[in-house]
């Protein structure tokens, strides 16, 4: 042991140069980190971080990126909880016919559809999603302040005009609130060829993966914010978030890819967010 110990000590003067070339190495792959995060808003995490580096082609190992954002205190964003989903008792419901399996092999077979909230001042507009199962894309999506029947039918509207018409039986999958049990809901999937089906009452992995894509969403546009001065920019911030995810961001599923680079690779119809959105 004491052997060891003096060896180490007079072999520690002549491995300076060594030891600052990896503390150089080290501080550029921080500064590579940060700003992979500030391109993001500082929404990724070690995964995604990690897929970045990879994809610029930098060999690196998913510990060291760990460690490196945990000394550094590079952390991401937390949500709070709120309840979003107010069920209308009067409305019949729809047959779960998804039973959580968020697995499909075809496009436009099914999408899973949640909504959530978006802090503006005092109010609280809500914004829904519609997420294609085989892709995880973004097809449609739609803001209305306060929450109103035509929330639900605008974000199948634009999830047919996104997909350009390919959805005849394809499956709308969405909890039981109001807006998606309502009239204008039902009225837009039948006429687009669309069957409507509901998750259980209070279930929320029933709609586990919209209700994931949401949580995503909002640590994405939060971007530290407790509120924002209008209308205008959650809806300026909800376009650009939606871009960045259908075309750039990495998703685990997808070999992390995002779903446009993950479609164009296997020969499909590409596709991108409707010009209106």
């Amino acid at each position: 042991m004491l052997v060891a110990v003096r060896v180490g000590y007079y072999r520690h003067p002549t491995t300076w140069k060594a030891r600052a070339g990896h503390q150089a190495h080290e501080k550029r792959t921080v500064s590579e980190i940060r700003a992979i995060r500030a391109e993001h808003h500082g929404t990724h995490g070690v995964l995604r971080v990690h897929a970045e580096l990879r994809a610029r082609e930098r060999r690196i190992n998913r510990k060291r990126v760990t460690r490196l954002m945990r000394v550094n205190h590079i952390v991401g964003r937390h949500l709070k909880k709120k309840r979003t989903t107010i069920a209308d008792s009067t409305a019949p419901p729809a047959p779960d016919l998804v039973i959580r399996d968020f697995n499909a092999d075809a496009l436009n077979t099914g999408w899973c559809a949640d909504s959530t909230y978006m802090a503006v001042g005092t109010t609280c507009p809500y914004a829904a999603m519609a997420i294609g199962i085989c892709l995880r894309l973004l097809v449609g999506w739609s803001i209305a302040d306060p929450v109103c029947t035509s929330l639900a039918a605008d974000t199948v509207e634009m999830a047919v005009a996104a997909r350009s018409g390919r959805v005849n039986g394809g499956v709308f999958h969405t909890d039981r609130g109001s807006h998606y049990s309502s009239r204008a809901c039902a009225e837009a999937c039948s006429s687009a060829g669309v069957r409507r089906r509901m998750s259980a009452v209070g279930s929320s992995a029933d709609k586990a993966l919209a209700a994931s894509f949401n949580a995503t969403f909002k640590r994405g546009t939060l971007q530290g914010r407790k509120g924002r001065l209008d209308e205008r920019e959650p809806r300026l911030d909800a376009f650009r978030w939606h871009h960045r995810y259908n075309t750039r961001r990495p998703h685990s599923r997808l070999r992390q890819r995002s779903p446009i680079v993950f479609e164009n690779a296997f020969h499909l119809t590409p596709t991108t967010l409707a010009p209106a959105a």
